[in-house]
């Protein structure tokens, strides 16, 4: 007979296989494919009148794999629960512990950061009981979002229209998006004038110096405090004559060397934010390759493995094997130069959990190029981002030297500055990406002394208008959601996947507009629903389920205080929301099946044209993007594969072929009037012209600027 072996659970098969080619034949792993129980969906699940007691069911299809895991339990000398490291995994290792109890009660939880031999050999070594006030904090989450989403859901749907949904965190996401929203739409732009002196050199070498004041007094932007503003043409104008009547010379030069140190390694938040300036990537894209590159893949002879540390995290610390690994590594690469003087460690954010690591490699052995033939391709740029940005967080500061030069004539002074590397440090290896494209880098100027005369050759006024705040990104979102402690690591890429799926939100040139409908639910809300939608409020119960994990509160007291005043607000919002109608916006089209207006609809997948004579008549279609196919002139419309992953196509499809994996350019080509289409880069959105022979392409911004001046507008950031 052979010896019981011992019994290893886990959510997914992929973690399942990585995991059985690193134990010994003493263990056998089974895969719990995710949750076991959970609340039913077909009716609230929790007794409010009994200490808000969750009835949890088992999850319908589940049956199969539970009397798999029972029967390998029966047989096992020992179940270890090797679920995620989280309060949800811990939940799930709880659900399994009480189906499995029955027929072995040999239970024991293990925890491991990376999925790598030696962390699991630790983990197996240091086993220990499931934590309950894990369990109770997610508990309290889960419970929470029921009593909010079954309770607020119903009211909207009989006030507003089937399909929608409110949700604790995602309502607040979607305040943030329609307040942004609305700022811009009451921004009333403000011109003014900045001026540009262009000077010569007694050897003959030009440079490019700003005026910046006029009697001592400043020259700015009506945003800046305490400047004077240039606010029309015909004062730029008068102004560039006078200065062109003055004589110059070299005031004070200033050079400095300027230290630039680099980011700390990924936490979720900044990972979802990097993946998405730097590759497009949307947040639940980057958590779903990250959940791949963590639970181990096949890398060639050394077999699979797991090649990230967990990556639901809102900690920037490492440990210190880690940090000896990367200062040996930069050593040995790049040279004792490139070390700082002492290992660096980060900080992280006040009111972050600190539960695990940072993310970062599991080996830094494991070099993108070596593991390149072996990852697809969001695979490895994913990988290869993490990589670099944790080794680049251990290396040495960059060094740039700074020069500020003053020109000075009459009553005016200018000023010019310039900056180049002096020493590259971690600058070598990685530059971090900001919401508008890479750091920009300025030039250098040219030897100049105090004294020096100059020449003026020219003056250039150029306009200016203010501008208002920019629309979020997924990128955008995800850094204020965590700066004002809404959520938590694990929850902002469902919270923005779930409200795209609603219809609250568009995402036009990768930026979060919100719909009609977004707008409509969001003014209910704050009508009678303020403490739901509130960011303050929101953030406090954030810290409050930090304290039920920490033992320092009781779930149930914490679920009872926000459950009384918030059944008191839904009576009085049954009685006093009147019923809206939301008209139907036909398109102008009619229905090619049965003639009538084609109109736009919301449903669970997001917006779709539909014909208006259902449901006599079924015609559907996705929206189109406002492009025409350059094939046949029919709309391009944006498809999903069934990876999730979206592409574009003609809305003709069979009858038009025509596909692509960038978004289609809604102008031509400036050089040669082809079509173009908007490419995600490194340094940021560009529009690119599909004819290869032509190559033409410029920054989506610029192009932007260029249409608004043509049309006579102000510059003006992309309207998506």
């Amino acid at each position: 007979m052979n010896p019981a072996r011992a019994l290893v659970v886990v959510e997914s098969p992929t973690k399942a296989r990585t995991l059985s080619k690193m134990l010994t034949r003493s263990h056998q792993v089974k895969a719990s494919m995710g949750h076991v129980k959970d609340l039913p969906k077909s009716r609230l699940g929790v007794d409010v009148d009994d200490n808000f007691t969750p009835r949890y069911i088992l999850i319908k299809g589940k049956g199969p794999i539970v009397k798999e895991l029972k029967e390998a339990a029966k047989r096992a000398s020992t179940i270890y629960m090797a679920t995620d490291p989280d309060r949800e995994g811990e939940a799930i290792s709880w659900h399994l512990s009480e189906v499995l109890r029955p027929v072995n009660p040999a239970i024991r939880r293990i925890e491991f950061h990376e999925v790598t031999q030696e962390a699991v050999r630790r983990a197996l070594e240091h086993p220990r009981e499931i934590n309950k006030q894990l369990v109770d904090a997610q508990q309290a989450r889960r419970i929470l979002d029921r009593l909010v989403g079954y309770k607020l859901s119903p009211l909207l749907w009989r006030k507003i229209r089937g399909g929608l949904s409110a949700g604790r965190v995602q309502s607040v996401a979607v305040r943030l998006i329609v307040d942004r929203e609305r700022e811009i739409e009451a921004f009333v732009p403000v011109e003014h004038w900045s001026l540009a002196g262009t000077f010569r050199t007694a050897s003959d070498q030009t440079f490019l110096a700003r005026l910046l004041t006029r009697d001592g007094e400043r020259i700015g932007a009506p945003t800046e405090e305490g400047a004077v503003v240039i606010a029309t043409e015909a004062e730029a104008h008068a102004l560039a004559a006078e200065l062109e009547r003055v004589s110059y010379a070299v005031g004070e030069v200033r050079r400095r060397d300027q230290a630039r140190n680099p980011a700390p390694p990924f936490t979720t938040s900044t990972m979802q934010q990097e993946a998405n300036r730097k590759m497009g990537f949307s947040a639940t894209r980057t958590m779903a390759v990250a959940q791949q590159l963590y639970e181990g893949l096949d890398v060639g002879a050394e077999g699979t493995v797991g090649l990230i540390t967990y990556m639901r995290t809102d900690s920037v610390r490492v440990a210190d094997s880690a940090r000896h690994e990367a200062r040996d590594y930069v050593a040995r690469v790049f040279g004792d130069a490139y070390l700082p003087d002492r290992s660096r460690q980060y900080r992280s954010r006040r009111n972050a959990q600190d539960a695990h690591e940072a993310i970062r490699p599991t080996s830094l052995a494991r070099t993108p190029d070596r593991l390149k033939p072996h990852l697809r391709s969001d695979q490895f740029r994913l990988y290869r981002l993490i990589w670099e940005r944790f080794l680049a967080s251990q290396m040495a500061s960059a060094v740039l030297d700074t020069l500020s030069v003053d020109v000075t004539g009459g009553r005016f002074a200018f000023r010019a500055t310039g900056s180049r590397i002096k020493f590259p440090g971690f600058l070598i290896l990685y530059r971090e990406a900001t919401d508008n494209g890479d750091d920009e880098r300025e030039g250098w100027l040219p030897p100049l002394a105090p004294g020096d005369p100059l020449v003026l050759d020219g003056v250039t006024p150029e306009q200016h208008f203010t501008q208002p705040p920019p629309r979020y990104t997924e990128a955008s979102l995800v850094r204020a959601l965590e700066e004002k402690g809404i959520g938590r690591p694990s929850t902002y890429a469902p919270t923005i996947e779930t409200i795209k799926k609603r219809g609250y939100i568009a995402v036009r040139e990768r930026r979060l507009v919100p719909t009609e409908v977004g707008q409509m639910v969001t003014d209910i809300l704050v009508e009678h629903f303020p403490e739901i939608v509130d960011v303050d409020f929101t953030a406090g119960l954030e810290t409050d389920l930090d304290r039920i994990e920490d033992g320092e509160a009781d779930w149930v007291q914490i679920v009872r205080d926000f459950y009384g005043p918030f059944e008191q607000t839904l009576q009085r919002a049954e009685a006093s929301i009147p019923v809206v109608e939301v008209p139907e916006v036909e398109i102008g089209e009619p229905c090619p099946q049965c003639g009538r207006p084609l109109v736009r609809k919301h449903g669970r997948f997001g917006e779709f044209i539909a014909c208006s004579g259902y449901p006599e008549c079924r015609y559907t279609r996705p929206v189109g993007i406002g492009v025409a196919c350059p094939k046949c002139g029919a709309e391009i419309v944006a498809r999903r594969t069934k990876r999730g992953r979206t592409f574009y196509g003609c809305s003709a499809y069979p009858a038009c072929s025509f596909t692509s994996w960038d978004r289609p350019g809604d102008r031509p080509c400036a050089r040669c009037g082809g079509m173009t289409v908007i490419k995600h880069t490194r340094r940021g959105d560009e529009v690119r012209c599909t004819n290869k022979e032509c190559g033409h392409r410029v920054p989506l911004r610029e192009a932007v600027r260029s249409d608004a001046r043509g049309a006579g507008a102000a510059p003006a950031p992309p309207a998506g």
